[in-house]
Order: C-alpha cells, then sequence, then structure tokens
C-alpha cells in the first residue's frame, strides 16, 4: 500500500486518532521515514519536528545508535516475563539512572508510558502509608497540571480541563494555584507567596490525610508550557516533605535534558520521594517508563505476607527492546556532544524570544533549557482557542511541524537539529504573526 491516496483513504475507514475529532480534521498525513530533525512524507515533502513528536524524540528520527542497539538486543532476546526473571538491560538501566537520579532515587519500577509511570507512583504512595498502618487518601496537585491519561492520572490532572467527559469517574483532588511565570514578569513574587499561603492552609486542614502531592517540575507541559522558578520550585518540596507529605515528580516531560540539566530536579536542586520517567527515556524508539522511588519507600512494602507486595504489573514490563533503546539513549544525553548542544539550542531561544517577544500580538515569553514558549494575545486562551489551528495549519504548510497548545505557541526540537533550521523555525513564528494574527 504505498500510494498515499490509498493509505489516506484505509486510515479514514479503521484508524481512530488521538486529540482528533474526526468529523473536522484534515486528512493524516502519511510519514514514511525520518532522518534526524527532519519527517518525509509519501510524497516526498519535508516536516522540520519542531515538537521532537509529541516530546519523545530526543536525538532526533532514525539515530543509528539506538537503531543499533534495539537491533542487536531483538537477535538476542525480545521479552521475557518479568515476574520471577530478569534481564541485562533492566538491571543495567536501573543502575545508570541511579547513579544519574540525585539523592537516594534508586528503586527502579518499570512499565510502559508515562501515564502508567504516574499510575504507579500513586499507588505506591497510597499503599505505602497503608502498609505503615495510616490511612492516608488524599492527593494534591498543581492547578493546570496534566499527568496522563489512565484514570489515577486523570484525576490528579482534572484541573488541566482535558478530562470533563469523565468527571465521574475521577476521585477529589486537592488543587494550589501554581505561579506561572514568564521573561518580565513583575507579579512572580506576589504569585509565588499565594501558592505558599495557600499549601500552608491545605496542610493545616488535610497535611496528615494526605498521601503526596504530584506535579511536573519547572514546567507544565500540556497546560500550556507553563514555568515556575527553580528556588520556587525548591522551597515548596521542601516545606510538603517537612509536613510528612510524600512528593511526585512528573518529569515525563522535562526529564533527559529538556530544562538545561539532565533531570528538572538536579536543576532546582532538591530530591522527590518518586520520579516518573518515560518519553525521552529511549529517545523516542520505543515505549518505556520508569518510578524511581527512595529505598525508605521500597522497604515498607517487604514482609513475610504477600498482602504487603505491590501486586501491579504490565505484560511489557522491562521490555528488553525498550531497556535497550534507553541505554543507548543515555548514554547519547550524558555525552559532551548532547550537552552542547542543548546549550546552543537554549542560546538561540533566548535570542528569538527577545525578538517576538517585541511583537504587539505576542506576550509572556518564556524558556527553560531547550523548552521555549509564547502566548499569542486572543479573547479565548487554553487547549482549544480558536486560534491554535489556524497556526498549526500555516506552519505544516510550510514544513514545520510546531503543534500550538491552543494560543500558546512552542519549540521543543530534538538536540541533533541544526542551529539553521532552528532559526527557520524562529522566522516562521514570526511570519506567522505578521501575516495571519
Amino acid at each position: 500500500m504505498k500510494d498515499p491516496k490509498a493509505i489516506i483513504a484505509a486510515d479514514k475507514n479503521h484508524i481512530w486518532h488521538p486529540f482528533t475529532q474526526a468529523q473536522t480534521a484534515p486528512d493524516a498525513i502519511p510519514i514514511v521515514r525520518g532522518d534526524g530533525a527532519k519527517l518525509f512524507d509519501a510524497d516526498g515533502n519535508e516536516y522540520l519536528d519542531l515538537i521532537s513528536s509529541w516530546w519523545v524524540n530526543t536525538h532526533g528520527h532514525g539515530h543509528p545508535k539506538i537503531a543499533g542497539a534495539i537491533a542487536r538486543q531483538a537477535e538476542q532476546l525480545e521479552h521475557v516475563i518479568f515476574a520471577g526473571f530478569t534481564h541485562e538491560p533492566a538491571v543495567r538501566l536501573a543502575e545508570k539512572l541511579s547513579n544519574v537520579l540525585p539523592g537516594d532515587l534508586s528503586r527502579v519500577f518499570y512499565s510502559d508510558n508515562g501515564s502508567t509511570a504516574v499510575e504507579v507512583a500513586l499507588k505506591l504512595t497510597f499503599q505505602y502509608w497503608r502498609n505503615k498502618g495510616e490511612a492516608r487518601k488524599k492527593f494534591l496537585a498543581f492547578e493546570g497540571g496534566y499527568h496522563g491519561d489512565t484514570v489515577g492520572a486523570m484525576s490528579v490532572g482534572q484541573s488541566s480541563g482535558f478530562f470533563d467527559a469523565w468527571q465521574e469517574l475521577l476521585f477529589d483532588v486537592g488543587t494550589l494555584p501554581f505561579p506561572a511565570t514568564w521573561q518580565g514578569d513583575d507579579d512572580v513574587e506576589t504569585k509565588e507567596k499565594k501558592s505558599f499561603l495557600a499549601l500552608e492552609q491545605y496542610l493545616n486542614e488535610h497535611g496528615a490525610d494526605t498521601c503526596a502531592m504530584i506535579l511536573e517540575p519547572l514546567v507544565q507541559g500540556a497546560g500550556g508550557m507553563r514555568m515556575c522558578r527553580p528556588e520556587f520550585l525548591k522551597s515548596f518540596v521542601q516545606k510538603l516533605q517537612t509536613a510528612g507529605v510524600l512528593v511526585i515528580f512528573d518529569e515525563v516531560m522535562t526529564g533527559f535534558g529538556r530544562t538545561g540539566d539532565l533531570f528538572a530536579c538536579r536543576k532546582a536542586d532538591v530530591v522527590p520521594d518518586i520520579i516518573c520517567l518515560s518519553k525521552g527515556l529511549t529517545g523516542g524508539f520505543m515505549p518505556l517508563s520508569a518510578t524511581v522511588c527512595r529505598d525508605e519507600l521500597y522497604a515498607v512494602f517487604l514482609d513475610e505476607s504477600f498482602d504487603k507486595a505491590f501486586t501491579h504489573g504490565h505484560s511489557f514490563t522491562a521490555n528488553p527492546l525498550g531497556c535497550a533503546a534507553a541505554l543507548a539513549s543515555l548514554e547519547l544525553t550524558v555525552s559532551s556532544e548532547t550537552q552542547s548542544r542543548i546549550d546552543v539550542i537554549a542560546k538561540i531561544h533566548k535570542d528569538r524570544l527577545e525578538k517576538l517577544a517585541a511583537f504587539a500580538p505576542l506576550e509572556c515569553p518564556r524558556q527553560t533549557g531547550t523548552i521555549a514558549a509564547i502566548d499569542v494575545k486572543a479573547a479565548d486562551s487554553g487547549y482549544t482557542a480558536g486560534i491554535g489551528p489556524a497556526l498549526k495549519a500555516y506552519f505544516m504548510e510550510r514544513g514545520l511541524l510546531i503543534r500550538p497548545l491552543g494560543n500558546v505557541m512552542y519549540v521543543l526540537p530534538p538536540y541533533c537539529i541544526a542551529d539553521e533550521d532552528l532559526h527557520r523555525a524562529y522566522d516562521g513564528i514570526e511570519a506567522a504573526v505578521q501575516t495571519i494574527l
């Protein structure tokens, strides 16, 4: 089935695409290959991937080091049940993750994607208190946070506005105001004070009943690339932990160099009790995630009775192909070459955001590492803002894969992107501002 029209017709007959209203969406574009920061469709058209294909592709498409690691592993062991068995790729990956994560984050539980990594973390913290003989049942989150699409993940992310259709399925979660900030924000300290006051009030009323707080450190992704300051995050986490509330960092998007450091928790100089990793874990090649906790949490599940065991798992837990990809991707991520590219990307973001901020229709320029965003001033904001589809179509017509979050334009490219290609993306954004805004 090489004819693009045949592929599109079959797609429309059989495929249900995510985050898509099929009745109004344009036809899906058949992509046949990827090379570095570029994708190519069945007609030979080129698209510059400025969002790392949903934030997963850290080192570019078709990277030979990761592809080779998967091929070699496939010839040796493609999968084995992970209950009662183990294998070298999973063990090596767990060791390497423990070595690069801060503090005593060293006990790794594997699953398949960001949502399940979060679900594991929520269940772990709930059962942790149960195993200790404390009946804690509440969870806490920031307003606007997004943590995935399973029921638990939706519950802690319900304030993001994505899950109204399933509201009756979700459990109640406490929320606190998020002090979203940007370059030139004169009110950041006032917003941070508001968050601290809300936390203090919550802890006074519910601290002893709360299992954990989950948050996206430094950057709220799907909520609109909203950012906070590292010093705020550090102080906020310390207050939670001092009060005896466990802290879960959802680093599904921010992990593996995106914030300028290997992990956002390292950039903020703070150690959560649990960290959730996925997306860039395998460089975008394979579905894999890891929920990593402190040894002290793990110890509470050890007992002669099976009742205290963590009875959770997935068919593809610790898939050897995914672990092989992750090992290769991690080696690339910590290399001096990649770290240098991260610095260059961050510098280009900074320079071009300063230029964009001068355009009247734009506001709130912000950047954390390789993540850059700016808002379009619009009567409607949020994921469903009307300007979003128009901007997306404009960019796609010019070979730029930029997928605005409603009125939020953001750039989050693979680390391999060439300087001139990143500048081309910003040139395209400036043209869009001048043409359609």
